[in-house]
C-alpha cells in the first residue's frame, strides 16, 4: 500500500495496533521522531540498548517479561543513528523472541536504497507474518516527494487501506506518479549508484576529519548518511551543540535519539551536510578551548 512517507506508515501503523496505554519497544538510541510519534499516540515507550550488530538480546528478552510490548519499532539496516546493521545471528533471535511473546515488528527500512551490501530482513526471513516493511523514496529521490510504502499480509493491508482513507481520504498522487516514472525508466538505478558513490567518499572524509580531531566514530557505517560518533574526554554533546550553534553550525546532540538519556557524550552527524571545512575548523576549535 502506498502512503505519503514512511512517517505517515508508521503513523497508520500504530492507529491500526495500539490503543493508549499499550507498549512499544524501540531501540536506545533511535530516531528522534519516533519518541514524538509515539507520544501523540499516548503509549507507553520502553527502550533497549543497540549494540553494533542489533538490540541488545538478553536485555530485549528481559523488556518482552516485564512490559509485554505489542510493537517493536526497528532498524534492520542502516540503523539511524548509529549507521550499524542487523547480523543474521541478532535478526534469527530477535524473530524467534517476537514469535513466543506475540510481538509485532514495524521494520523501518527507508534507507534501503543507500545500502551496498544488503543486511538481513526481518520482513524477509519472517515472511510477511508478524513483521510489518515501511520503505520510502523520500531518502534518495527528495525529500519534497513524499512517496513511501507498506508491505504486510493482505488482511492487514485491508484494514490499513481502510484506515488511510478514513485519515487522509487519499495519498499523494503527484509524488507516487514521479516515483513511478523514475522507477519505469531505469534512471533510478543509475542514480542510486552515483549517489552511493558520493555518500561514501563523504562518509570516508568525515570520519577522517572527526577522527583527526578528536571525535570518535563509533563505527564506520557500511553505507547510509549518518554517522554517530563520541566526544573526547569528559565533553557533553549538549554543550558541544550550543556553542557551534552560535557560530551558525547545527548539531544533533545524542540525549535526543535516547530515551533513556544515556548519550550525553555523543553526537550525530550527517555527512551530506558535512562537507564544508568551516564545520570542522570550528568543532576543533571549540573542544580545544572546552
Amino acid at each position: 500500500m502506498l502512503t505519503g512517507s514512511g512517517t505517515q506508515s508508521i503513523d497508520l501503523r500504530c492507529r491500526f495496533f495500539v490503543d493508549p496505554g499499550d507498549t512499544v519497544l524501540v531501540d536506545d538510541p533511535c530516531y528522534f521522531n519516533f519518541h514524538a510519534l509515539l507520544k501523540a499516540h499516548r503509549v507507553k515507550v520502553v527502550s533497549v540498548p543497540y549494540t553494533k550488530t542489533g538490540p541488545d538480546l538478553e536485555l530485549f528478552e528481559q523488556a518482552l517479561l516485564d512490559h509485554r510490548p505489542r510493537l517493536y519499532i526497528a532498524n534492520s539496516a542502516i540503523h539511524n543513528p548509529t549507521g550499524a546493521v542487523l547480523s543474521p545471528t541478532v535478526a534469527h533471535q530477535v524473530l524467534k523472541l517476537a514469535e513466543q511473546s506475540d510481538l509485532i515488528i514495524l521494520e523501518d527500512d527507508i534507507f534501503a536504497d543507500l545500502e551496498t551490501t544488503p543486511a538481513p530482513r526481518l520482513a524477509a526471513l519472517d515472511g510477511l507474518n508478524r513483521v510489518v516493511h515501511i520503505g520510502s523514496f523520500s531518502k534518495t529521490l527528495s525529500a519534497a516527494a513524499r512517496c513511501g510504502f507498506i508491505a504486510a499480509r493482505p488482511d492487514w493491508i485491508e484494514g490499513l487501506v481502510d484506515l488511510k482513507i478514513a485519515t487522509s481520504f487519499g495519498g499523494e498522487p503527484f509524488s507516487a506518479e514521479l516515483t513511478w516514472r523514475v522507477l519505469i525508466d531505469g534512471s533510478y538505478r543509475r542514480y542510486l549508484d552515483g549517489l552511493r558513490e558520493r555518500l561514501s567518499r563523504a562518509m570516508g572524509e568525515t570520519c577522517q576529519r572527526l577522527t583527526h580531531i578528536g571525535i570518535e566514530p563509533w563505527i564506520t557505517p557500511q553505507a547510509g548518511m549518518f554517522v554517530w560518533c563520541a566526544l573526547p574526554g569528559n565533553l557533553q554533546a549538549i554543550d558541544i551543540a550550543h556553542k557551534a550553534y552560535e557560530k551558525g553550525i547545527l548539531l544533533a546532540p545524542g540525549n535526543v535519539f535516547s530515551l533513556r538519556e544515556q548519550a550525553s557524550q555523543y553526537l550525530r552527524f550527517n555527512i551530506a551536510q558535512s562537507t564544508s571545512p568551516e564545520i570542522f575548523l570550528t568543532l576543533e576549535e571549540i573542544i580545544s578551548k572546552a
